[in-house]
């Protein structure tokens, strides 16, 4: 009589084990669908990416339907197979083991620290400064505005799932509030005042546009795989990952597509920031109510900041959750692997966020003094760095797991048999690589292709003090991902074996 094939096995640690009982199932989907478009759909980029004119429009639609089309459809794979807390860390390791995922997983840990230290603690400034009171930069008030910020988002991020997931719900309802009105506005605004007209010429794509638009489109499609930071934590997520990364991936083309159009509507291409763009844009487009414009402007002001908060919030739910795991696993250090007994919640991984965030704030403010919108867009493009430089590990794994694990049930499988798979995760790979290197090496495409410009000029800083920054900063991080990993060695010593398949839900 034949026997039964054994079920695959995942090869971890007694931590693990441990750690994973602390979990609480409270994810279900339609706190998963507000999740990934509070993650998915950030404002911080709307006045960056604005400002390549209505090319936007072109490469927008573009990369939806050759990017993120088929990113959904490994990410749907990827998330309702293999279960696992800390998804983005398990499935690099399952696809190139505990070394490459530990490196894997603090590029993709890291990002949010810079970003919500960054960009996001910027813009919030530069919004309440503008709009409430002036707050100058490097003061005192400017350091405590944005530490305040700071760790708003990882308080969120520290409260147990099962509340806190309502302040990510809070963010995505916010976000369909604050563009849905300035929709409207905008449609009162064109019938009164006009808009700005485009010939048939200003949306044909061009080479050197795509090269800078890449890195920053992107960057803001990025972010179905998040959720699954806290996959044993949902209540099914065999059923409702396709279904929710289905749904929020068409909500994000569509609340990225109106407020572009928005600011390039009502506002001169050369007099779009990106730091102050759709917000110069509200306050031009809500003269249409007069009187009452201000009051109107303030509102929208508070939305856009919660907006800012719940992004890095939701980010730090999810990637810290990947933090941890590496922990528990044994490719970072053991101590940054626990979960809060009562919370649920990797505290220690959260505040390590927090003070990272504050650290690279404080750096960043003395990057460029004087001028911050040049210290917006080189923060941000650091964080893009390391958001991207992770998927360079993560989409190649999905192909990789066809292999190496083709026992492992999948609810969703990516069309086509293996060569769907080798399409869909090839494209993908190609467009991270591609964002990656431009993201770090800004202008190098670009001259190559004739198309250069005065980097001191349009950076507000020199390539060398750019270069220096950015690769100084990702040999910082490399540094620590390989420190943690041989911290972790006492961990991965305890070892224990886990069935990998998720037993059925109730």
């Amino acid at each position: 009589m034949a026997q039964p094939a054994a079920s695959p096995v995942e090869h971890t640690t007694e931590l693990a084990l441990h750690e994973k009982t602390k979990l609480i199932k409270s994810l279900r989907r339609f706190d998963m669908v507000l999740f990934l478009v509070c993650a998915i759909v950030g404002l911080d980029t709307l006045g960056q990416v604005s400002g390549y004119g209505a090319q936007t429009f072109t490469w927008l639609l573009v990369l939806a339907v050759v990017f993120l089309f088929p990113y959904a459809l490994v990410m749907s794979e990827l998330g309702s197979a293999f279960t696992q807390e800390g998804g983005p860390y398990e499935w690099m390791k399952l696809a190139w083991g505990r070394f490459v995922a530990g490196i894997g997983a603090v590029l993709y840990w890291v990002t949010n620290p810079l970003w919500v230290g960054g960009s996001l603690a910027f813009i919030a400034t530069e919004a309440w400064s503008k709009n409430y009171f002036t707050i100058g930069s490097g003061t005192a008030g400017d350091y405590v505005f944005k530490a305040v910020f700071i760790w708003v988002s990882i308080g969120v991020a520290i409260a147990a799932l099962r509340y806190g997931k309502w302040i990510p719900n809070f963010g995505a309802i916010v976000r369909f509030a604050v563009l849905g009105f300035f929709s409207i506005t905008i449609l009162i605004y064109a019938v009164k005042n006009g808009v700005h007209g485009y010939a048939a010429s200003d949306f044909s794509p061009s080479k050197a546009v795509f090269i800078g638009l890449v890195p920053l489109l992107i960057f803001n499609y990025v972010g179905f795989e998040l959720q699954n930071g806290a996959a044993e934590e949902m209540r099914n997520p065999q059923r409702d990952v396709p279904v929710t990364v289905a749904r929020s991936g068409i909500l994000a083309v569509i609340f990225y597509a109106i407020p572009i159009f928005g600011i390039l509507a009502v506002l001169p291409v050369k007099k779009i920031t990106g730091i102050g763009g759709f917000l110069d844009a509200v306050t031009a487009t809500f003269s249409v109510y007069g009187g009452a414009q201000t009051a109107l402007v303030d509102i929208m002001t508070a939305g856009f900041i919660i907006a800012l908060v719940t992004s890095g919030a939701v980010w730090m739910i999810g990637s810290d959750r990947v933090q941890a795991v590496a922990g528990y696993d044994g490719a970072f250090a053991g101590w940054f692997g626990v979960f809060n007994r009562r919370l649920g919640t990797p505290v220690r991984v959260n505040v390590m966020s927090g003070i990272a965030a504050t650290i690279f704030m404080a750096a960043a403010v003395n990057l460029n003094k004087g001028s911050t919108a040049s210290t917006f867009v080189v923060v941000l493009y650091m964080a893009i760095s390391t958001t991207l430089i992770s998927y360079i590990l993560m989409f190649p794994a999905a192909i990789k797991l066809r292999y190496s694990h083709p026992d492992v049930p999948r609810p969703y499988r990516v069309p086509g048999g293996q060569l769907g798979m080798w399409i869909a995760g090839g494209i993908c790979t190609a467009f991270v690589l591609l964002a990656s290197f431009v993201a770090v090496f800004p202008d190098v495409i670009e001259t190559a292709l004739g198309a250069g410009y005065n980097f001191q000029d349009t950076w507000g800083i020199s390539r060398m003090r750019f270069e220096v920054f950015t690769l100084g900063t990702l040999a910082v991080i490399i540094a620590f991902a390989a420190i943690g990993y041989w911290l972790g060695r006492p961990v991965r010593e305890q070892k224990a074996d886990l069935a990998l398949v998720a037993p059925a839900p109730a």
